[in-house]
């Protein structure tokens, strides 16, 4: 039994829920997100609470049960709240900057990379070492967050590069005389 897709998903006021067979649909104040439930899973609107049972009883049925419910309630609270990940660059002459709405980064190269917004995120640079990814898809937003950290991920000597808000990076000793 999972214990996360026994829970049932509570749908706010101003979010309206669209079930079209195994296709649902999540309105809010924040845009738009749709996606198609796997022929495994139930998906039941009753009132204010949407609820998923698995059809069968196999470990495909099992597995699939709490990962439709935690996705479905990723796309709840994405359009009432939405979702932000953070990075800091760390780095003599690091810094991030504006560029219309990509964001374009100088992390030590001999270019600028530029990195484009996908459709649905913004980029917000309160300082120039910092990073604000904000979007309503949680998955588009990680993903985004993980490939500007893998443009320059901190290396363990020194420490600099991009890193997650709050990352510890593990420090190395350097050589020894």
């Amino acid at each position: 039994m999972s214990r996360i897709g026994k829970k049932a998903i509570a749908v706010t006021k101003g979010v309206t829920i669209t079930l079209n067979g195994q296709d649902i649909q999540v309105k809010g104040p924040k845009g738009q997100l749709a996606w198609t439930v796997v022929e495994e899973i139930e998906v039941k609107y009753e009132g204010d609470e949407i609820t998923v049972a698995p059809r069968g009883d196999t470990k495909r049925h099992k597995s699939m049960w709490g990962l439709s419910r935690t996705l479905i309630a990723n796309m709840v609270k994405g359009v009432t709240d939405g979702f932000e990940q953070n990075l800091e660059l760390v780095g003599v002459g690091y810094r991030a900057a504006m560029k219309g709405t990509s964001l374009e980064l100088q992390l030590g190269f001999s270019h600028p990379v530029e990195v484009p917004a996908p459709t649905g995120v913004t980029f917000v640079v309160p300082k120039q070492t910092e990073i604000k990814i904000q979007g309503i898809d949680k998955q588009v937003v990680g993903e985004l967050a993980a490939k500007i950290r893998k443009i320059r991920p901190p290396e363990p000597y020194k420490a600099k590069g991009v890193r997650y808000a709050g990352e510890k990076v593990r420090r190395k000793e350097g050589k020894k005389k």
